[in-house]
């Protein structure tokens, strides 16, 4: 991760392209929910709402970032050959413990000091958390125009009801129509009083009046509850867009997440390890001494060497602890890398094989 803070520029620069392209579609929701309560036509509204772009942009951030969380696993994994050679003594120490074992001794000691495996660690973990930072950063506003879409929503489908049950009743009242016009066309074909017949021709035009009002009122009712439809079918795409979208920042949350904790773990295995290595170390001096000692160093060395051991079984007997904390951190990580694997499928497969354009 060379290039870490480049590709974290490069990776802030799309969250707000992101952001600003989800703000501006929820925007768009929400002027054609004004303009709906205005009785303004939305439908060109609701048409360019597009949310292609969208998901385009949306997902080549997601890929930029799953694509740096690899590269941290990569980092991870190459901290097991820093341990080794901070366990092992070097060529140099080899080659000097042939002329005397504790120079040798002490040379690994001062390079164990000096080691900078915590730095990295640290470094490592600064890393995880700002790419943590920027996730939810994301998606505290994915949630936030999922609320405001959802509010929106809730107010057009309550619109949507009250306009489908007036259709029913003016339906109902055509329908109620339709019987009584064509009783007066009945009347009016067999009617000879022309006073009569002018009187039910009256009548008839009346309520083919209502009729055609009812009938046009209907229409437009009609045309109304369908665009608001279309904006209801928009609107639960788009939620159901951001839903995906926030499972996408949670699956890689939880990875970055769970991998920290791994970090840790490998950090503390460390230093007990190092640790271990220096008492034994030490015993074995305090040994090789109380042979060339008189009893009373004798009985010194062996004080010391009780309380080294008290210390080795007080460490053995948490190892335990440790080690159950580890596997459950490392059953975490596999599942947490399981759902990451899922989703980031084409990102792995890139990297592993540096199918970079």
């Amino acid at each position: 991760m060379t290039n870490f803070s480049q590709a974290i520029q490069k990776s802030e620069n799309e969250v707000k392209e992101a952001q600003a392209r989800i703000q501006e579609f929820t925007s768009r929701l929400e002027e054609a929910q004004v303009k709906l309560a205005k009785g303004q036509d939305i439908t060109i509204d609701i048409e360019n709402a597009d949310l292609e772009s969208v998901h385009a942009h949306t997902k080549l951030m997601d890929a930029n970032i799953a694509d740096m969380i690899v590269g941290l696993d990569q980092v991870t994994a190459g901290f097991s050959k820093d341990f080794d050679q901070m366990r092992n003594k070097s060529g140099w120490e080899k080659f000097v413990g042939i002329f005397s074992g504790s120079r040798a001794d002490s040379i690994r000691a001062e390079r164990i000091r000096e080691a900078s495996v915590d730095d990295k660690l640290h470094d490592l973990i600064a890393k995880s958390d700002v790419i943590t930072n920027l996730l939810r950063g994301q998606l505290g506003v994915l949630e936030e125009q999922k609320t405001k879409v959802e509010t929106n929503l809730t107010g057009t489908l309550a619109e949507r009801e009250a306009i489908v049950a007036e259709m029913e009743g003016l339906k109902q009242k055509i329908n109620d129509l339709d019987p009584e016009i064509i009783r007066l066309e009945n009347q009016i074909a067999i009617e000879q009083d022309a006073k009569k017949r002018t009187k039910l021709e009256g009548e008839l035009a009346k309520l083919n009046s209502q009729h055609n009002e009812m009938v046009q009122e209907e229409q437009v009712k009609l045309a109304k509850s369908q665009t608001l439809e279309r904006y209801i079918e928009k609107g639960k795409t788009w939620i159901d867009s951001l839903q995906n979208q926030a499972a996408t920042q949670m699956v890689l949350i939880n990875k970055l997440e769970t991998d920290t904790k791994q970090r840790v773990v490998l950090y503390d295995a460390l230093t007990k390890s190092l640790k271990t290595a220096q008492q034994q170390d030490v015993a074995h001096r305090i040994n090789e001494i109380g042979v060339q000692t008189d009893k009373e160093a004798q009985q010194a060395m062996a004080a010391i060497g009780s309380a080294t051991n008290q210390r080795m079984a007080d460490m053995l007997e948490s190892h335990e602890d440790n080690m159950v904390f580890a596997r459950k951190v490392l059953e975490e990580k596999q599942k947490s890398d399981e759902r990451f694997a899922r989703r980031f499928e084409e990102v792995i497969k890139k990297h592993d094989n540096n199918l970079y354009s």
